[in-house]
């Protein structure tokens, strides 16, 4: 069953071979399989405020998805992924959320008079 925020089987597919085998031959506890971990780290990114801690048990332990997340970025891995799957995407349509975007706050009408305040420039009185 499919839920909110994880990826679905095709979505799998195209980044599985991507990823660092699991089954590395290492005695010891097995690893959490690199599906629930990329899950749980999409959950975390789609979810945009979720603190690391406050990742669902499905996941696996936070600090066990936020460690293979470190592995990863370090290694290189997700750059990786990320370029591929930039290759293969279509461009048609591409929006930018108004959340990431900011505005200087003299394009949004404030006064401009701290430059003229700093070079001795007095400003000129409003006409009654």
């Amino acid at each position: 069953m499919l839920r909110r925020y994880e990826l679905t089987d095709e979505e799998w597919l195209r980044i599985e071979l991507l990823l660092p085998l699991e089954n590395t031959g290492k005695q010891g506890r097995p690893r959490k399989d690199n599906r629930t971990i990329m899950n749980g780290i999409v959950w975390l990114a789609r979810s945009v405020v979720a603190p690391w801690r406050d990742l669902l048990e499905r996941h696996g332990s936070w600090k066990t998805v936020y460690s293979r997340f470190r592995k990863w970025i370090d290694d290189g891995i997700l750059d990786n992924i990320f370029h591929i799957l930039s290759l293969e995407a279509e461009l048609e349509e591409l929006s930018i959320d108004a959340a990431i975007v900011q505005v200087h706050q003299h394009s949004a009408g404030a006064k401009k008079r701290g430059l003229q305040m700093r070079l001795g420039i007095a400003a000129e009185e409003p006409v009654p």
